[in-house]
């Protein structure tokens, strides 16, 4: 751990010259850089990820009343948690360029050997439309989107969301289907939490959870570790056994097709559950459903659950993610189902509007009386398989289906033929067959750069898909020895058995049957992405979710094939160029958090937090401490503090603040010495969730550590700490990282995300198993479907960190802070700042007070959030911490332009109340009151507002060059959720 001082001072254009950053010199003569600067790259990539040039940092600086950037970075963070040196990473240079690092990465990816595979075990190689690559996936104006919550500026990305959901409902026949989650695996342990709290919970009799062995193995693996931490007793079993449920069964868990291709007619089983008071859980395939029958029409009432992964819905494989899980369920248990959920209502002017739905039920929201803590979605890869199905729709589809059935029964058919004991039950894209010799035939495909499943019982798992061809079955039949010949005269059957067949419609709305041609696509695409504000319009000063650059020499590697084709479960000497990867990423993150270890299991930041605590728990287990289950969370912690820790099997103590946001240590240490004898944790977010740097956070530690427990820092405000102080200098045992956040992985409107976690050493025993070897090597289970979690978003962080260099990195920070505390200095006199600390600094984000103004002219947080839409902006984070307070985060990445444009808005906004205040402007009819105001409500005949047409539209002199104009009117929420619907609606109620 770096010994605690002040580092080096240089001067901002010393500093940012040296790492390529000084914008403001044209020639080596003007900043006097020496002929070895001139030999650097020319394309170095912190001057074009940092807004601010040398210019702009002396003018706020000047503005801040600091000498230098150093002399403000003194007066924000507390000298005792310092770095005495600069920041150094293993094999990453300062000043490397763009260009060659994305070759440096390439050369890595070209030692990965992709295959064709054949594993399946719900992963599959897919063709993702051009039209959709090229459009979305490779689009900043859909992948830099935020989390809808702002509804009126993001009912594109919505409606594209309905689509997702009505495709899942329908292809499933379950009448709600939420906007996705993580991955098939931890769907199903999420159902298998539904089932739990449906049943009562820890209160209710119904305490076990059936799991069958037809289930994926990463799923079975992923199922067990969430059981465990949650009090569930697990039992894996054959469902043809017909398992008795005592009594004590709160679900049962089936895979429909089954791991090994078997298709069961679960009929009987869900008929007898339901008489016993079990739901049932489906985990199904989409493609499947086109031909079989889906799981909300089997006898007895139908699953009552389903859930899976829409990957092969023209999502990379990725070697494991990001991949849109799903869950549907019954009309009965929408409140109790996880995730985000999207539905219809309408706008202030009667016109048909897109909103999450329910937002109470949300499990952040609910915090220690969550069932889960997901509070995020795969919101982009949803959107990708929602686009697939608008694209192909319900004949495009049923033909992949056929062509993928007919396939896998000419190759069952062949190898029958050779003598080769193939599957003889239902099937639909995977074989079970059992050679002579199967090491033998897996050794022969690997040869032919195919890669098949050992089932493990002398038997070989053969899986199909869309891209399959003729001549991928001919190799597979002369890796069994078997002649190609056999293929002549054997013709596919994409017959399903009747009682098996699929007989209902599905996708019958228009929106799945319009835009089959690419033209009516491409139209259909850019028209809903006009809908939406994204980074690609402006700013979003989010506090607390760093939306920051997403540059695009990032991204490129995504698309890469030797990425996007691996299969998670490939051989690992076909992974090499990953490996490596991660071996990098792992020891930079290291060094950056100065933990000894790192997990890029968790594919999410709430994914993070439920690991981070396992190891915890599993840490005090292994010391015969296993009684310790209580987690002090200050009150002011994010809502999925408090989730995590409950679905991890903790007990949660919530700490006070005092009036300046800090931790109140009086009250954590009372209660911490009340706990001495049970507590496992603190969870504590640094800088604090107010915005602050806490001079006693050294102390708050010791306090923990002298009771026995732990000390889990949320990593959401990494952000200000890289470069100049890290989690273990501080004094953190583990912490989850938003790579999504600090290190550039895009939001993509609400997901990818990824939550890799550091530990001290420790802990480093206890870190996230391998969902095949059972997920528990040391006791903590697997947290993700993939053992790398979405791996294929990792080479966006990797690109970040060893393009921008230590250097560069730690400029990031300073430029964060800087930004921040320019732009609270700026709005001080329009709005109260509140939290900051001795010395009137606060970290890289603050809050704006705006409390006063519902007394003062009945203005809401919310009127300014949605006003500034108004002025092209996306609002700042409402009410939270602090109820009536927006949190603002401008990030490194804006430039000075920006932050001032936002603060004029932001100013003008603050006039615009003042006219109300002094009765200058009307107190209900105003364009706060009114905003947001859609072009369409300005050109109506009738204008009967008492302030302009222009003043509504065109607030600001920047917005004549360049106007965001929101599609709706306010959204009227509470009408959405009386009349709940969450699938599409007619056409004729759409607004064209």
């Amino acid at each position: 751990m770096p010994q605690t001082n002040v580092s080096p001072r240089q001067e901002p254009s010393t500093v940012l010259d040296d790492i390529g950053l000084d914008k403001s010199a044209a020639t080596a003569g003007e900043s006097g850089a020496s002929p070895a600067t001139l030999l650097k790259p020319s394309d170095t990539f912190p001057r074009r990820h940092i807004g601010p040039d040398a210019r702009d940092i002396r003018a706020m600086l000047d503005g801040l009343g600091c000498d230098s950037l150093d002399d403000l970075i003194d007066e924000t963070i507390p000298a005792k948690i310092r770095f005495t040196s600069p920041l150094s990473l293993t094999n990453c240079p300062d000043n490397a360029g763009e260009f060659e690092t994305l070759q440096r990465l390439r050369a890595m990816a070209m030692k990965n050997r992709v295959n064709r595979s054949f594993i399946g075990m719900g992963y599959y190689d897919t063709i993702t439309p051009p039209v959709i690559l090229r459009n979305i996936m490779e689009n900043p104006g859909w992948y830099t989107q935020y989390t809808p919550y702002q509804a009126e500026i993001a009912q594109g990305r919505l409606e594209a969301l309905l689509n997702f959901q009505t495709m899942v409902s329908d292809l499933v026949a379950l009448p709600v289907a939420n906007a996705s989650l993580l991955d098939e695996a931890t769907a199903a342990a999420e159902a298998m939490a539904m089932c739990f709290a449906v049943a009562g919970g820890h209160e209710g009799t119904r305490q076990r959870f059936f799991v069958d062995v037809g289930c994926h193995p990463q799923t079975v693996a992923v199922v067990k570790t969430r059981a465990k931490s949650m009090g569930i007793t697990v039992t894996v079993g054959d469902h043809r056994d017909k398992p008795d449920g005592a009594g004590d069964l709160c679900g049962c868990l089936v895979q429909y097709p089954a791991t090994d291709g078997r298709i069961d007619d679960f009929d009987e089983l869900t008929s007898r559950c339901h008489e016993a008071g079990v739901l049932v859980v489906a985990a199904t395939d989409l493609l499947a459903c086109t031909l079989i029958k889906p799981p909300g029409e089997w006898a007895g009432g139908g699953a009552d659950i389903a859930v899976g992964s829409a990957q092969r819905f023209g999502v990379p494989i990725g070697f494991g993610g990001p991949h849109a899980g799903f869950m549907a369920t019954k009309n009965e248990y929408v409140r109790k189902m996880p995730g985000r959920l999207i539905g219809v209502s309408k706008d202030a002017h009667g016109n048909i509007a897109f909103r999450m739905a329910i937002q109470t039920r949300e499990q952040h929201i609910k915090r220690d009386r969550a069932t889960s803590n997901i509070c995020t979605a795969q919101v982009l890869l949803a959107i990708m398989a929602g686009m697939y199905a608008v694209y192909h729709g319900p004949d495009g589809l049923t033909r992949i289906a056929r062509r993928v059935r007919g396939l896998t029964s000419i190759l069952s058919r062949a190898l029958t033929a050779a003598g080769v004991d193939a599957s003889k039950d239902s099937f639909f894209d995977t074989l079970r067959i059992r050679p002579k010799n199967a090491k033998a035939v897996l050794a022969a495909g690997y040869a032919k750069s195919m890669n098949l499943r050992d089932l493990g019982d002398g038997a070989l798992g053969i899986t199909l898909d869309e891209t399959t061809t003729l001549a991928d079955i001919r190799g597979i039949l002369e890796a069994f020895g078997a002649s190609a010949s056999r293929l002549e005269g054997t013709d596919g059957d994409v017959t399903i058995v009747q009682r098996l067949a699929r007989t209902s419609d599905f996708l019958a709305h228009p929106v799945f049957n319009t835009h089959h041609s690419e033209t009516e696509m491409l139209r259909y695409i850019t028209k809903l992405q006009s809908r939406d504000l994204s980074l690609a319009q402006s700013m979003i000063s989010l506090g607390s979710c760093t939306m920051k650059l997403n540059a695009t020499s990032e991204m490129i590697p995504v698309t890469w094939p030797e990425f996007g084709r691996m299969h998670p479960y490939a051989p690992a000497d076909q992974w090499q160029g990953y490996a490596e990867m991660f071996r990098e990423l792992e020891t930079w993150l290291a060094a950056i958090t100065g933990f000894a270890a790192v997990s890029l299991q968790p594919n999410a930041g709430s994914q993070g937090e439920y690991a981070g605590l396992l190891a915890i728990r599993a840490y005090h287990e292994s010391r015969g401490q296993g009684g310790r289950n209580v987690c002090l969370i200050p009150i002011s912690a994010h809502g999925t503090n408090p989730a995590s820790a409950v679905i991890a099997g903790m007990k949660v103590v919530v700490v006070a603040c005092d009036d300046k946001g800090n931790i109140d240590v009086t009250d954590l240490r009372a209660k911490a010495e009340e706990h001495k004898n049970d507590l496992a944790a603190l969870m504590v977010t640094y800088p604090s969730t107010h915005g602050v740097f806490e001079e006693s956070i050294k102390e708050v530690c010791d306090i923990v550590h002298t009771s026995g427990g732990q000390v889990y820092m949320d990593g959401a405000n990494m952000n200000a700490q890289v470069g100049l102080t890290s989690p273990a200098a501080i004094g953190a045992d583990v912490c989850h990282l938003n790579l999504h956040k600090t290190f550039c992985i895009p939001h993509g409107g609400g997901g990818p995300g990824m939550g890799p976690i550091g530990v001290a050493k420790h802990l480093a025993p206890f870190l996230p198993g391998n969902p095949l070897n059972g997920g528990a090597e040391a006791g903590v289970g697997a947290v993700s479907a993939a053992p790398y979690g979405s791996a294929s978003i990792l080479p966006i962080s990797w690109m970040y960190i060893a393009m921008m260099g230590p250097a560069g990195l730690t400029m990031a920070t300073k430029i964060a802070i800087l930004n921040a505390n320019y732009m609270a200095k700026r709005l001080e006199q329009h709005f109260d700042v509140l939290y900051t600390n001795h010395n009137g600094r606060c970290a890289h984000e603050f809050i704006a007070d705006c409390r006063g103004f519902d007394e003062s002219a009945g203005i809401k947080v919310d009127d300014i959030a949605k006003r500034l839409m108004d002025y092209g902006f996306h609002g700042p984070t409402m009410s939270f911490p602090v109820p009536g307070t927006l949190m603002i985060e401008p990030t490194e990445s804006e430039s000075k332009i920006e932050l001032d444009r936002f603060c004029d808005a932001m100013i003008s906004i603050r006039e615009e109340i003042r006219a109300i205040e002094q009765g200058k402007a009307d107190r209900k009819d105003n364009a706060l009151k009114n905003s947001p105001h859609t072009m369409a409500s300005l050109i109506t005949d009738e204008w009967t507002h008492p302030y302009t047409r222009e003043s509504a539209a065109y607030p600001a002199p920047w917005l004549k060059d360049n106007k965001f104009w929101p599609h709706v009117g306010r959204i009227d929420n509470p009408y959405g959720d009386r009349n709940l619907v969450c699938v599409c609606p007619p056409m004729d109620e759409y607004n064209t």
